[in-house]
């Protein structure tokens, strides 16, 4: 019992020999006036043995029983905390039905607040009825789930009983009403545009198909909105974001599943150096909120979110890392050379850039730890971006990185349509090529830009990413409700 959940009971309790509570024995709704932190909060500091004369009533499961002869002890958890439950024969109803509940059975009780003799807060068992009957077997507080795949898959027994995984989901609940706040703040409105798209677009990533039967028509789910919310910037809506989930049929990790939850926001008349001060002063913000604190402790190391953070171009980093200044303007037969001396995986086509980048993602990135943004990309690889003002090879693109991985991505917006035509039939090249993570052309997209797209910075910011940072998570399992996993194996 302590190690899993879900055995199923063989024998229950009720009246009228039945082997549960029959749903005519359950109420339809209860009354309940407080929680359990609520009762802690006001009475902080009685006395042993204290009466308090105040009656309360409140529900949740039974999460802890002991029972000593004529005196039952009981642990009800609430969604705010626990509370120490005194039953004595004398007083409490139906004794001995109390002293016969399951762990994780549901109950209401009212009664008075009370501490015992050892100065235990407590509710006095004056009245309790059952809410509903677990049938499942329920693990202890002590001993948990210790079966990661369990925690994941029965996430409504883990939530219950792994006080960490409770934490840092209701930890992510706040981060995003925080985000939310803070974008709203500074005059961006929040807009919802399509999760089917008739052509994946907005990011290089596989995308999931599925198919529209009255329109006889294949549809994607998106892998990113962008090109929807640049659309609202030509619309005239200068400041937009958009908080959803995204999905991309790639593998599983403790860094990836295939859906997730981003922040996407653009912004009119900025180039990319406006989105990095905004993306520093966001994480900041929630740090100071969340963690009391910029200087926080993650995975065991010591790190500082206070803004500003660095930055530095993707080439200079490389160099640094090998030993050996490089660029995109380094000749291909070198690059090859020096990612076979690193064991850097290449296909035939990559060109300077693709070299370039693959060097820097299998080299470099999980090096950098203290907050930095990597900017500076080719344009090979950033089919999106709009040209570097002082390189044509380059882009005016950065990624966030924070403990040695990607947490956004953003760039100044390729404004010119003739150019955004070029570089999407660039994409189809190599999707033809076999690519199934390049883009293909938007003609709609195309459309929108022959009406003009003023200068425009856009952001992407991995939710569960942020989660994971902020909550000291490694595994982004432990911060999303539902995680994807394999099919259940059942015997």
């Amino acid at each position: 019992m302590g190690n899993s959940a879900g055995e199923l009971r063989r024998e229950g309790r009720g009246s009228a020999g039945s082997v549960w509570p029959r749903m005519d024995e359950l109420p339809y709704s209860v009354e309940v006036t407080d929680t359990t932190a609520a009762i802690a909060d006001r009475f902080p500091n009685l006395e042993p043995g204290a009466e308090t004369g105040s009656v309360v009533a409140v529900a949740g499961r039974l999460m802890l029983r002991r029972v000593q002869g004529k005196l039952a002890f009981g642990t009800l958890a609430d969604h705010t905390g626990r509370l120490q439950l005194f039953a004595p024969s004398a007083s409490t109803p139906e004794f001995d039905a109390f002293c016969a509940l399951n762990l994780g059975d549901w109950i209401s009780v009212s009664g008075e607040v009370m501490t015992t003799r050892r100065g235990e807060l407590s509710g006095r068992v004056d009245a309790w009825q059952m809410l509903a009957a677990t049938r499942r077997s329920f693990p202890d507080k002590w001993h948990g789930i210790t079966d990661p795949d369990t925690r994941f898959r029965q996430r409504y027994v883990d939530l219950w009983v792994t006080e960490n995984s409770r934490a840092a989901l209701a930890a992510r609940s706040r981060i995003v009403s925080l985000i939310r706040r803070f974008m709203e703040s500074r005059d961006y409105m929040e807009v919802e545009t399509p999760i089917f798209h008739p052509i994946p677009g907005g990011a290089l990533a596989r995308p999931f198909v599925t198919h529209h039967n009255a329109l006889d028509l294949d549809l994607y789910l998106r892998i990113a909105p962008e090109l929807y919310l640049k659309r609202l910037v030509v619309g005239g809506f200068p400041r937009v974001f958009e908080l959803g989930r995204v999905f991309r049929n790639e593998g599983l990790s403790p860094r990836h599943n295939p859906e997730f939850t981003m922040l996407e926001c653009y912004e009119a008349y900025g180039d990319y150096e406006v989105h990095m001060a905004l993306t520093e002063q966001l994480v900041e913000s929630l740090a100071r909120e969340i963690c009391g604190t910029t200087q926080i402790t993650y995975d065991g190391r010591e790190l500082n979110l206070s803004a500003p953070w660095r930055r530095v171009p993707l080439a200079q980093l490389v160099s640094e890392t090998i030993g050996r200044e490089v660029s995109v303007h380094s000749p291909i037969d070198e690059l090859r050379t020096l990612c076979e001396e690193h064991g850097v995986p290449i296909k035939e086509s990559y060109g300077t850039g693709k070299l370039l980048l693959e060097l820097y993602e299998k080299t470099t990135e999980h090096t950098l730890w203290e907050p930095i943004f990597v900017t500076d990309y080719p344009k090979e690889v950033s089919p999106l971006s709009r040209d570097h003002r002082d390189d044509p090879l380059l882009t005016e693109r950065f990624e966030g990185i924070v403990a040695g991985r990607e947490l956004c991505n953003g760039f100044s917006e390729l404004c010119d349509p003739d150019e955004q035509r070029a570089r999407f039939e660039d994409q189809a090249a190599q999707k033809a090529g076999g690519d199934d993570e390049a883009m293909a052309v938007d003609e709609d997209y195309l459309r929108a830009l022959d009406y003009g797209l003023p200068p425009t910075v856009g952001l992407g910011i991995g939710i569960d990413r942020l989660v994971m940072l902020l909550t000291d998570t490694t595994t982004i399992r432990d911060v999303v409700l539902f995680p994807t996993l394999r099919p259940e194996v059942t015997e």
